[in-house]
């Protein structure tokens, strides 16, 4: 990817104030692209966007609610008003809760869904009525390995993202003919504040690390580089996929190799 592949292009980035989505912001910046973020802590993605342009670099905070449609609209506009165009959209904002799947309520599940699975409808959409006007556009929507490769007490998290990848599927066959690609990362376990309470705990990180090949929790760079790739034009045929980010922990189960020969093998 060169240097100027974003140059001049808008890009709106929702959950942007922290973590994975600040430094998918941040990356768009430093390829010279104009950002919006977007985030549900106004004050918060406020105070991103001044940090993030110290030199006067084209960033500009909306504060909103994703699962809010007169929300994400108002996101679009901003972009379009600010930049006079919208190039990328980045569907990254949603939450998780941790519940017993007979305890989660009914309140519980339905904010996971809104925030998780009807913003990235509503951030896809309004977008895309953009987009299509204007010749086209790349989306990018974070789902989660936990889309197939499900965990305990996160019914309603794993649902959440499992819609999101079908969903996808359904949206880049529906916008190619508008020249909209629409693709997906499926993170593992990332370095940020919602995966803290595993990976900063040396027993469970250790524990979890035994799973992953490659040894090592994802850091946030490591997302926005695949969530650049899939917005440039480097993945111009692709579309409709969901690009999975963990070192290798679903490709299948570990085992230690038994010290013992295996019986009946013949093999020493």
């Amino acid at each position: 990817m060169n240097g100027s592949e974003f140059a001049g292009k808008a890009v709106i980035v929702t959950g942007a104030a922290q973590g994975i989505g600040r430094t998918i912001a941040e990356q768009f910046l430093r390829q010279d692209a104009g950002v919006v973020i977007f985030d549900l802590d106004d004050e918060l993605a406020a105070e991103t966007a001044r940090q993030l342009s110290p030199g006067g670099e084209p960033v500009v905070s909306v504060g909103g609610d994703v699962s809010r449609r007169a929300d994400v609209h108002r996101a679009v506009e901003t972009c379009v008003e600010r930049f006079g165009r919208l190039d990328v959209m980045v569907a990254h904002a949603g939450i998780a809760a941790a519940r017993p799947l007979l305890e989660i309520d009914d309140a519980s599940w339905q904010r996971i869904m809104d925030v998780n699975l009807t913003g990235v409808f509503l951030c896809t959409q309004e977008a895309g009525r953009v987009m299509a006007r204007s010749g086209g556009g790349t989306i990018v929507v974070t789902a989660s390995t936990n889309a197939f490769w499900v965990e305990s007490n996160l019914a309603h998290y794993n649902t959440s993202k499992g819609g999101v990848v079908a969903f996808v599927r359904s949206a880049a066959i529906d916008l190619a003919r508008y020249n909209i690609r629409v693709n997906a990362v499926a993170p593992g376990v990332v370095l940020t504040r919602i995966s803290a309470w595993v990976t900063e705990n040396p027993a469970l990180a250790a524990d979890y690390l035994k799973h992953i090949p490659l040894n090592r929790f994802a850091e946030t760079i490591d997302v926005a580089k695949v969530v650049l790739f899939l917005a440039s034009s480097n993945s111009s045929y692709i579309t409709g996929q969901t690009i999975v980010l963990d070192g290798g922990q679903t490709l299948g189960i570990m085992v230690d190799a038994p010290e013992e020969p295996i019986p009946g093998t013949g093999l020493s």
